[in-house]
Order: C-alpha cells, then sequence, then structure tokens
C-alpha cells in the first residue's frame, strides 16, 4: 500500500511508501515497491501516465515497468494499493517502448517516418535528458 501527498515540489528525500505527486510539474515519484531503493519517476501527460483522485486514493495508469533498474519490477497502483503484474520478457519490453514511442509520434503528429529508420535517428541523436546531465555533471 502506498499513501499518497500531494506537493509542489518532490522533497530530496523521497520516503518509501510514498506516492509524491506534482500537479504544478505534471509529475509523481516513489520508491520502487520491490524494495531496491530506486526512485520511480511517472511523468504525467497525455503520452505518459495518468493520474485520478477519486477524494481518496489515487491510481496510475498504465502499469509501472521498471525496465531500466537491475529488479524490473513491474507492477500497477490502483486506488493506493500495488498489484503486481507479470515479468516480462525482453521482447515484451522492446515492444512496450515502440508502442510508447508511437504513442509520443502520433500525440505530436510527426511525419509517417519508418520504424527503422526511427531506430537509428534515436540512436544517433543525444536525448534533452543527456545533454541535461552532461550540463550538471561537469
Amino acid at each position: 500500500m502506498l499513501q499518497h501527498k500531494f506537493v509542489e515540489f518532490i522533497p530530496e528525500k523521497v520516503e518509501k511508501g510514498v506516492l509524491y505527486i506534482s500537479i504544478e510539474y505534471c509529475t509523481a515519484i516513489h520508491k520502487c515497491v520491490c524494495g531496491c531503493g530506486n526512485e520511480v519517476v511517472t511523468p504525467l501527460s497525455p503520452t505518459d501516465w495518468k493520474l485520478t483522485f477519486n477524494g481518496k486514493e489515487v491510481t496510475l495508469y498504465p502499469s509501472i515497468g521498471n525496465w531500466n533498474f537491475e529488479c524490473q519490477s513491474h507492477y500497477w497502483i490502483r486506488n493506493n494499493k500495488i498489484e503486481f503484474a507479470s515479468r516480462w520478457t525482453e521482447r515484451e519490453i522492446l515492444l512496450g517502448r515502440e508502442n510508447n514511442l508511437e504513442r509520443k509520434l502520433d500525440y505530436f503528429e510527426v511525419p509517417n517516418i519508418p520504424k527503422e529508420e526511427l531506430v537509428i535517428q534515436k540512436s544517433l541523436k543525444t536525448t534533452i535528458w543527456q545533454k541535461l546531465s552532461k550540463l550538471f555533471l561537469l
């Protein structure tokens, strides 16, 4: 079970068992529920996660798949409760990532580019997050 806290800013120390939600910055963060200690960031947007609040409990949709963590935990947050989901294969993870990319491209009305070309372009481009991390690590 997670308790939720609506905050303006995410605190420096993220507590285990708490889902922090910043409506102002369209983001939610919590410690991975497997216990590994990693912080899980879920951006709230039309192409990422959706948050519902019924006045008492919160739900995030879709499921949370921590594919970049060693634990590779996969779960749902529904009505403040954790529901573990099945472990995904590498193929399922790849297909999920492709679906996410297609959803973003459709939403932002990016011209129809063959998937093979997108994969090549994506691997050659530096993401904004990589650029920002380089700035802060100098």
